[in-house]
C-alpha cells in the first residue's frame, strides 16, 4: 500500500467512526469560551494512529491530540482527527478528517475526507490534486468582486479582532464572505474552485498541512507566516493564485 493509499484508508476509516456518532450525544473532554474538545477527537486520532503506525512503525505522528511513534524519524504524519469539532458537536455537518505526510520537512501527501458529504480530496507531490478520483483545479476568477472568501477568526482576542476587521473589509469588496468552521475543508474548497481565498491570523499546522499541498497542486497559492513563540502555529493566506487578496489584508 502506498503512503497515499494508507492515508486515504486511515481517513475513510476515521470518517466512518465520525459518521456513526454524528447526531448522538458526544462526551466533552474540555470546553473553553471558543472551543470544544471531545472524547471522539482522541478516539479518532487513536484509530488513525493505529492504522498509520501499524503499517509504518518507524514513522512519527504529530496530531492535535498528541504525538506518537518515533519522533526522530524524517517521516511525520500530521493529523487533525476532527477539523470542525464545534460544528460536529452542534450537529452541523461540516467537518472533516485531515492527514498529511511530511518527509524531510516537506509535505508530500495530503488527504481531506468529509464523511457527511462523501467527498475525499487526495494529493501526492508530483501528481494532480483529486476529488473522489477526479482531477481538480482552483478557480480562474481574478476579480475580488467576483470571489467568495473564507475568513477565520481564531480563538484569542487579537485574532478575533483581526479576523472580524478582515471580514468587514472583504464584505465591501468580495461577492460573498463565509465563516465555515473548518480550515481544512476551506482549503479543499479553494482547490476545487468553490472558494477563492481563505485568511486566518492564527491556525495550527494540523489544520492546514494537507490543504496546503492540495491548494498549491491545484494551481493556487499558500503563504504561511510563523507566529512568534508559537511552534507550528501560522498566519495563513490561501488563494486561487489570481485574486488580489491584499485588498482585504
Amino acid at each position: 500500500m502506498t503512503d497515499l493509499e494508507l492515508a486515504t484508508h486511515a481517513a475513510l476509516t476515521a470518517g466512518k467512526l465520525l459518521h456513526q456518532h454524528f447526531g448522538s450525544d458526544a462526551t466533552v473532554d474540555e470546553a473553553t469560551h471558543h472551543d470544544i474538545k471531545l472524547a471522539l477527537d482522541k478516539e479518532s486520532q487513536e484509530l488513525i494512529t493505529e492504522i498509520l503506525l501499524g503499517a509504518r512503525d518507524g514513522d512519527a505522528l504529530y496530531g492535535e491530540e498528541g504525538i506518537a511513534g518515533n519522533q526522530e524519524s524524517n517521516r511525520q504524519w500530521i493529523v487533525d482527527p476532527i477539523d470542525g469539532t464545534v460544528n460536529f458537536f452542534y450537529g452541523i455537518p461540516h467537518f472533516c478528517v485531515s492527514i498529511a505526510l511530511r518527509v524531510d520537512g516537506e509535505i508530500v501527501v495530503g488527504v481531506i475526507h468529509d464523511p457527511m458529504v462523501g467527498e475525499t480530496w487526495t494529493v501526492e507531490k508530483g501528481s494532480p490534486a483529486m476529488l473522489n478520483g477526479t482531477p481538480i483545479q482552483a478557480s480562474k476568477r481574478d476579480r475580488l468582486e467576483d470571489s467568495i472568501l473564507y475568513v477565520g477568526c481564531g480563538k484569542d482576542e487579537e485574532s478575533l479582532r483581526t479576523g472580524l476587521e478582515r471580514f468587514r473589509k472583504g464584505s465591501l469588496k468580495a461577492r460573498k464572505m463565509r465563516m465555515m468552521g473548518s480550515a481544512a475543508l476551506g482549503m479543499a474548497y479553494i482547490a476545487s474552485g468553490r472558494l477563492d481565498g481563505y485568511i486566518e491570523s492564527r491556525i495550527s499546522l494540523w489544520d492546514i498541512a494537507a490543504g496546503q499541498l492540495l491548494v498549491e497542486t491545484a494551481g493556487g497559492k499558500v503563504d504561511l507566516t510563523p507566529i512568534p513563540n508559537k511552534p507550528d502555529s501560522w498566519s495563513i493566506v490561501a488563494t486561487n493564485g489570481r485574486i488580489p487578496i491584499e485588498e482585504v489584508l
